[in-house]
């Protein structure tokens, strides 16, 4: 049974996300998903609407959002995880305590957003683990929908 790595934050309820996911089981019919989402700092965070919550608050909110867009998909979620501020330092621990894992599907805001991009995280996690990435970058129409509060383009609200 594959297991595979579901790296988001902000754009964990993406549903070009839950099709990637949807698409890799359809192939793979034994694929089962780990969510981990980073606790990233709120200060860094482009959709989230208050600063009042911590970290762990912030990530905690987007940990059950996604666990909700993908149990309501019938994707195969085996297991969710909060890890370490840094997506690298995140990603790294989550490989090293828990091996075996057949690839990683890393979910990003679009290029011009993304801090994520901006450290090169797909192509740094490929060549560092030597697994299959899979990257799925919102588009700047579902990030212009998110920001002026509209939802039915794809970004859901917190």
């Amino acid at each position: 049974m594959a297991r595979y790595l579901v790296v988001a934050h902000e754009t964990v309820s993406n549903p070009k996300l839950v099709e990637k996911l949807k698409e890799i089981a359809k192939e793979d019919e034994s694929a089962k998903f780990v969510l981990l989402v980073p606790a990233s700092p709120v200060r860094h965070l482009l959709l989230w609407k208050t600063d009042t919550a911590t970290e762990q608050e912030a990530a905690e909110h987007r940990e059950a959002e996604g666990r909700e867009a993908f149990i309501q998909a019938g994707v195969n979620l085996v297991a969710t995880r909060i890890g370490a501020e840094s997506p690298v330092d995140a990603i790294d621990q989550e490989l090293r305590e828990n091996p075996g894992y057949a690839g990683l599907i890393i979910s990003t805001l679009p290029k011009e957003h993304s801090r994520w991009l901006r450290l090169g995280l797909p192509k740094v996690m490929e060549q560092k683990h030597h697994l299959p990435v899979h990257h799925v970058e919102a588009t700047p129409n579902q990030l212009r929908a998110w920001l002026s509060g509209r939802i039915d383009e794809g970004v859901l609200r917190p």
